[in-house]
């Protein structure tokens, strides 16, 4: 479904409503001239139209916009080149003729398309972040409901945090590992543009994730929550990135190298024992010399 507003006028095209009632989707994709300018528009539409209301996507609002020049028949071609080629040499090394010669367009396709390769990059990223991290919130969202008024644990928040990006390592059809690989690469550049659209594209989804990994852990600082959570993605990060990660476990475990569902497996237990670690005892520092003593330990979440 296509759908936007101009000048106070909503058009649509028309879809098979019968058949997308059977679907009953987990997410409902659609299109619109921007997501940042049609979005509110095109999410109103759906979630105000009555056939639709009983879809458990457009109920929970679990819509996901993108422009409709994504759609396009030489965009896929144009991402999916990008992507691989982004993976391998990252952003500054990248030329957008290097990327319109390996999906067989021309330059011009790729300015009307996206305009800069700053916005040809963010395209690419989105087009897998959005989807993955409105799973993420589904999966927190449905924890949250079956642990009913206590608060879900910290191995089930994590694991919602985890299996959407297992999920996407394993799938070559939504970029697999080199998706992984590139988004690993994107949280490492210094570009302010990048830091700033991740940080954007993050948002809604940490925010949550911070408030239920509160609730499971009491007894921890807003403040050191924050931390917890940001070493938790350097660590990710850090681990999809590969580099020299993945020399260090070819060492180990050659076989292990090209498997980023064993690696994220690997790091869960090792990130959930950091988050839940006593607290440091930062009043012990003294002048930047001495390293902080924990505190005896105190339990809270599981």
């Amino acid at each position: 479904m296509n759908a936007g507003a101009q000048d106070g006028i909503v058009e649509h095209q028309s879809v098979d409503m019968e058949r997308v009632l059977r679907i009953d989707p987990d997410l409902f994709v659609c299109g619109a001239p921007s997501a940042a300018e049609g979005g509110s528009a095109t999410k109103s539409l759906l979630i105000s139209a009555a056939p639709l209301a009983s879809l458990t996507a457009v109920r929970e609002q679990r819509i996901l916009v993108i422009p409709s020049i994504l759609l396009s028949a030489d965009s896929p071609a144009i991402l999916d080149a990008a992507e691989a080629l982004f993976m391998e040499h990252g952003f500054e090394a990248t030329s957008l003729r290097a990327i319109t010669a390996a999906a067989s367009v021309n330059l011009a396709a790729v300015n009307y398309h996206f305009g800069s390769k700053e916005e040809l990059f963010e395209a690419v990223l989105k087009r897998r972040l959005d989807p993955m991290n409105l799973r993420r919130v589904a999966l927190l969202d449905q924890l949250e409901r079956d642990a009913g008024n206590a608060a879900p644990g910290c191995e089930r928040i994590l694991a919602a945090l985890f299996i959407p990006a297992l999920e996407l390592a394993r799938d070559r059809r939504v970029g697999g590992a080199n998706f992984l690989r590139l988004l690993g690469r994107a949280y490492a550049d210094p570009a302010p543009f990048i830091r700033k659209f991740l940080s954007a594209q993050y948002a809604t989804m940490i925010t949550r994730f911070k408030a239920a990994f509160g609730r499971a852990l009491p007894h921890l600082p807003a403040k050191e929550l924050s931390w917890r959570l940001h070493f938790i993605m350097g660590a990710l990060s850090y681990t999809l990135a590969g580099t020299d990660a993945l020399k260090l476990i070819a060492e180990l475990n050659p076989r292990e190298t090209t498997n980023d569902a064993v690696l994220l497996e690997r790091l869960a237990p090792f990130l959930l024992a950091g988050l839940k670690a006593p607290l440091p005892d930062l009043d012990e520092v003294s002048g930047g010399t001495e390293r902080a003593r924990p505190r005896a330990s105190r339990r809270g979440g599981d």
